[in-house]
């Protein structure tokens, strides 16, 4: 199977598939919802909460770091994160612009 040519799409539909990669993993949802109810948390936190491996969740939240979309703050030996506000509203926009295409109901194959 070959690499995807990314070169022939959009710096747009790239920005966007590249989000929705990093958001395609359910560990990385669970732990975006955990963060949002909590309004911030500790990394210990989500290993009991999930229970993955500390390092498992620690790959997990250095791919949601990648696109922005939390912040931590080191705090003694842990590190405490959060949803970074403008990214996050920044995505949703994003989403949002996507998902709101006009699509003809009723004219499917």
């Amino acid at each position: 199977m070959g690499l995807t040519k990314t070169e022939i799409f959009t710096d747009e539909q790239n920005s966007l598939a590249s989000l929705f990669k990093v958001l395609a993993h359910p560990a990385r949802i669970a732990i975006l919802q955990y963060i949002i109810n909590q309004k911030a948390c500790i990394c210990n936190d989500l290993v009991d909460e999930l229970g993955l491996a500390q390092a498992t969740i620690s790959q997990h939240l250095k791919e949601l770091k990648s696109i922005g979309i939390i912040q931590g703050t080191i705090e003694g030996k842990s590190v405490c994160y959060c949803i970074e506000d403008k990214k996050w509203k920044e995505i949703q926009g994003l989403f949002n612009q996507f998902f709101e295409q006009d699509v003809k109901v009723g004219q499917c194959c």
